[in-house]
């Protein structure tokens, strides 16, 4: 009876075995199978583009229009930083221009009262000549006249003295007129200057109203904010990150593939996604391209095989995925997700 009890269990403990035996050939043998068939890597993970929010210009936190987390809308107003100071400098700076344009005026209305000046000058110049060129001929009559003994000696040097006072007059109205083309000159610079200056003060009331602009933070895309990093009342310096906008309507997987397996990847393939947070959540993907360079290329510092001692390491190439039918994932995929990629050879 013992012996039948011990030949019993010896012949359950051989099914048992020979049970394990063929469920472990079995799904060995399809892991071997699957292995030969399908390149994988769990080096992957989920990317959008992430757009940081900066100020750019300095100043205290005045209101804030939005929560950790939010979603946003493209141009849309989040936050303001006060501009009680710009404000006023606009309005000093705009005073000045109104006190610089009255300047110009100014300077316009002497250029013209100099330009009919100059044209008085020219017309003094010729009654100066017209009386210049009488009192020569004057002289010239007296001379003759004086020779004869038609008039006195007292005479002839009342001509003389008349031309040249004429002639005085002539050079003293010739000095007037340089002397009114060279003040012509300087007003006209004086315009251009005053032009200048105003051009100046637009520029600059132009520059304030662009910083004001900057007071209002605007998103520059849609999306979900992630933890925002300001306060009312908070001053900020220009460049500070305030918060970072994920867009969350474009998805995209980057997986690190071995360099040995890069022979059964091409662009245009599909691919199985497996994410691991949903483990029953079947995606597919298409292979978009593959990177020009090793991961380890684009690190901070970059290996040097010439160096040192060389130990040869399989190296790893980024490769983009698009996720097919992305729309009816868009509520359960999140960037930096781990998922697994699987691909047939």
């Amino acid at each position: 009876m013992e012996e039948q009890k011990l030949k019993k269990q010896a012949n359950i403990r051989k099914v048992v075995i020979s049970i394990l035996l063929v469920v472990a050939l079995y799904f060995g043998g399809k892991k071997v199978v699957f292995s030969i068939t399908h390149e994988t890597t769990d080096n992957a993970q989920i990317e959008t583009s992430i757009v940081p929010v900066l100020t750019r210009i300095g100043g205290y936190v005045k209101t804030i229009a939005i929560k950790d987390y939010d979603s946003v809308g493209q141009n849309q107003l989040v936050a303001e930083i006060d501009d009680a100071e710009l404000q006023m400098q606009l309005e000093e700076q705009k005073a000045d221009l109104q006190q610089s344009t009255a300047e110009v005026s100014n300077a316009k209305a002497q250029l013209d009262n100099a330009i009919l000046s100059l044209k008085n000058n020219k017309g003094v110049i010729d009654l100066r000549t017209i009386k210049q060129k009488k009192s020569t001929n004057d002289l010239t009559r007296d001379q003759n006249l004086f020779k004869e003994q038609a008039i006195t000696r007292k005479q002839l040097e009342e001509t003389e003295y008349q031309l040249s006072s004429a002639n005085q007059e002539l050079s003293n109205a010739q000095t007037e007129l340089a002397t009114a083309n060279n003040k012509i000159t300087v007003l006209k610079e004086n315009v251009n200057r005053a032009l200048a200056m105003i051009d100046m003060k637009k520029t600059k009331i132009k520059e304030t109203e662009l910083k004001l602009s900057y007071t209002k933070i605007i998103t520059p895309s849609a999306g979900k904010i992630g933890k925002k990093n300001i306060n009312i009342g908070q001053f900020v310096q220009a460049g500070t990150p305030l918060f970072s906008i994920v867009n969350d309507s474009s998805y995209w997987i980057v997986a690190n593939f071995k360099e040995s397996q890069l022979e059964s990847l091409q662009e245009g393939k599909k691919v199985n996604i497996r994410v691991d947070a949903y483990s029953d959540l079947a995606v597919e993907g298409t292979i978009l391209s593959l990177s020009d360079a090793t991961g380890a290329k684009f690190s901070l510092l970059p290996p040097d095989n010439s160096s040192g001692n060389f130990i040869k390491v399989t190296q790893r190439i980024p490769v983009k995925i698009a996720i097919n039918n992305q729309a009816a994932f868009k509520n359960k995929l999140r960037a930096g997700m781990s998922v697994f990629i699987t691909v047939d050879k």
